[in-house]
């Protein structure tokens, strides 16, 4: 086996990645280059999703089944486990391919479902389950039926750079990522270019950063590279910590090799030999996926000392942060990977002239790495191309929410907001009104059905109130309150603040007890506490402004934003909340009340006795009444009448 493994790795190293350059590849090298391609095959596949968001909806499951039915039958097939293919909201995704035969894609197959479909499509038969679709292959046997996966409503509409081997490729298998061309845009930009060119060719390309500032990366790296030092680092912050955000976890899960690959050109480009990857202790398969694929990048002498005999060298090393939402900014990051607590520094000196351990540092978010070796396999000009005139390139997103499907999409730079919410994830669930979608997290804010028509980038956004971020898009319909989603993201930030800065520690602090103040009864309150109340909703606004003006980072200065967001867009909700006492959405529990029709209360007394606050009272078969100032607005008691009895007013 070991001298399997060692010719293996010898005609990748010298008949793939030395061979950067040639495209037309002898006959022998084909066929092997196709066989690990997975488009000739001597063996059935069955690809099944065991990302995060498969096994969180069973697929470990059923990747047990479907051994214990391939050992029952004596069937021969490989089990190969993907990352995610963006379509979570059909986990578990099971592909399977037969010699001969297009990969195809089914949705949902849970382990009950395992033996029905694989009996099905070993005797050449299509289950009853729609299948997603088929991955058309040259000189494969088609499914009768059966569409182009590329054509599913789902993903006609995306273009995937970042995304294209994520759920279709083993990502620890860095055979099958070489095999489609990975690691060939490093070994020619360490044999060809000089670090400025690459530094300039990033720069050309338009290719700004993606976790949520939109600066221009190839200018980062420019000003690193034009440092003067004995030693130079690269961090990957992998630490999104934006409620709704999954896109760096999943890339990390499904195509490891390419996020190793961006950061080689990028050190090479700033000069820099070591790099880390900050990521969360919460990711643990994103880390394993990690470890294994620098291992290999080691055993193929793609990281460590005079790669490839240019004279280069690259270490990498995986820091685990501890959660700290404060970490995802630059230099409370740096702090953390010197072993220090996670908080932010005044600026300048910027982290180009004086980073990690006090040497010229850049860093990236994984996207923008994972961008770079596509970069530099079709060109400059090609990145370009797309998107729009000051936003480069594709945009990966995170959908969640009130929508029908949701899961991870990337889609060119230009895209519209209404376009991605009904055109790829399919519209609102169950048919209900769209509200409002929150863009780029608590430091973001919200588009509504006036902005829907929007184009995605960063300039557009920035001028309804809203930003990129590192891009969760999180739906809600019209059974969402406003204020409520406010407070949520409010309640987090609060929470996450480092404290070192009064506007933040304070503010943030402040603005969350108005807005409790404001979703609670004001029952027991005096008449100096009511006073107090209205004057601080008052200042709400004025608040907001002045913790945006003056706290110390990006993240006490992006706090207030879903407030003043909310407040612009939807000030009716806040009034209603404020004078009414009401909230129109009826999400906000201690505002809601509620009446008991006696017309049709029968006096069963199951509600009163579900009642946690004894606030329902009457006698045995009379109708009852709701005491308002007992009630906390629970909704136990609507929940419990078999009568319909009980409604909110």
């Amino acid at each position: 086996m070991e001298g399997t493994e060692n010719t293996m790795k010898e005609f990748f190293i010298n008949e793939v990645l030395r061979d950067y350059s040639n495209n037309s590849k002898d006959k022998e090298t084909l066929k092997k280059l196709s066989f690990y391609k997975n488009e000739k095959i001597d063996q059935p596949i069955i690809y099944i999703g065991a990302g995060t968001c498969g096994l969180g909806a069973g697929s470990d499951k059923t990747i047990r089944k479907t051994k214990q039915y391939l050992l029952e039958k004596n069937i021969d097939a490989r089990i190969v486990q993907t990352g995610c293919i963006g379509l979570c909201s059909s986990e578990p995704i099971m592909d399977v391919q037969l010699p001969g035969h297009n990969r195809i894609s089914f949705e949902a197959i849970t382990e009950d479902k395992v033996e029905a479909m694989l009996d099905a499509i070993f005797n050449l038969e299509l289950p009853h389950e729609n299948p997603i679709g088929q991955f058309i292959m040259p000189d494969n046997r088609s499914w009768e039926g059966v569409s182009d996966i590329n054509k599913h409503p789902f993903f006609v509409n995306q273009q995937r750079l970042v995304l294209k081997n994520c759920g279709i490729i083993d990502p620890v298998s860095i055979e099958e990522y070489i095999a489609k061309g990975g690691y060939k845009s490093f070994i020619k930009t360490i044999s060809i270019y000089h670090p400025e060119e690459v530094c300039q060719l990033i720069l050309d390309s338009g290719l700004r950063g993606r976790g949520g500032g939109g600066f221009p990366s190839g200018m980062k790296w420019q000003f690193a590279n034009k440092e003067i030092s004995d030693q130079k680092y690269l961090i990957c912050n992998a630490d999104e910590g934006d409620p709704g955000a999954f896109m760096d976890r999943a890339v990390i899960e499904g195509d490891p090799h390419k996020l190793i690959e961006g950061m080689a050109i990028a050190a090479f480009g700033i000069g820099a030999s070591k790099a880390y990857i900050y990521i969360r202790a919460e990711y643990p398969l994103a880390i394993e996926r990690l470890h294994l694929a620098i291992q290999q990048a080691i055993d193929y002498g793609l990281v460590g000392k005079n790669i490839f005999g240019t004279g280069v060298d690259f270490e990498i090393k995986v820091k685990m942060g501890a959660g700290a939402f404060v970490c995802g900014e630059e230099t409370a990051l740096m702090q953390s990977i010197e072993g220090k607590r996670g908080m932010p520094k005044p600026r300048p000196p910027f982290p180009t002239t004086s980073g990690l351990f006090g040497k010229p540092t850049v860093i990236n978010n994984v996207e923008t790495l994972s961008n770079v070796p596509e970069i530099i396999e079709k060109g400059k000009e090609w990145f370009a191309s797309i998107g729009t005139e000051k936003s480069k390139g594709t945009k990966v997103f995170a959908l969640s929410g009130k929508i029908r499907l949701t899961g991870l999409i990337e889609v060119p730079m230009g895209t519209t907001i209404r376009d991605i919410l009904f055109k790829i994830a399919g519209g609102i669930k169950n048919d209900k009104k769209f509200k409002a979608v929150q863009i780029g997290g608590p430091s973001g804010g919200c588009i509504t059905e006036q902005n829907l028509d929007i184009q995605i980038d960063y300039d557009s956004l920035l001028a309804v109130g809203a930003m990129m971020g590192s891009g969760g898009l999180v739906v809600m319909d019209e059974d969402t309150c406003m204020v409520d989603v406010a407070k949520f993201f409010m309640d987090f930030i609060q929470r996450e603040s480092c404290g070192k800065c009064i506007p933040c520690r304070e503010g943030t602090k402040r603005m969350l007890e108005i807005l409790e103040s404001i979703t609670n009864k004001p029952h027991s309150q005096t008449n100096k506490e009511a006073l107090e109340r209205f004057k601080g909703i008052m200042q709400l606004e004025k608040l907001a402004r002045v913790i945006k003006d003056t706290s110390l980072c990006g993240l006490g200065q992006s706090a207030p934003n879903p407030v003043l967001s909310t407040l612009r867009w939807f000030r009716d909700e806040y009034d209603a909340h404020i004078y009414d006492r009401k909230c129109p959405a009826g999400v906000c529990t201690n505002l809601r009340t509620f009446k008991i029709d006696v017309d049709v209360c029968t006096g069963c007394t199951v509600c009163s006795k579900k009642c946690p606050t004894g606030a329902i009272i009457g006698a045995k078969k009379t109708p009852h009444f709701i005491v308002e100032d007992k009630c906390i607005g629970c909704g136990s008691c609507e929940e419990v009448c078999k009568f319909n009895a009980i409604s909110v007013v």
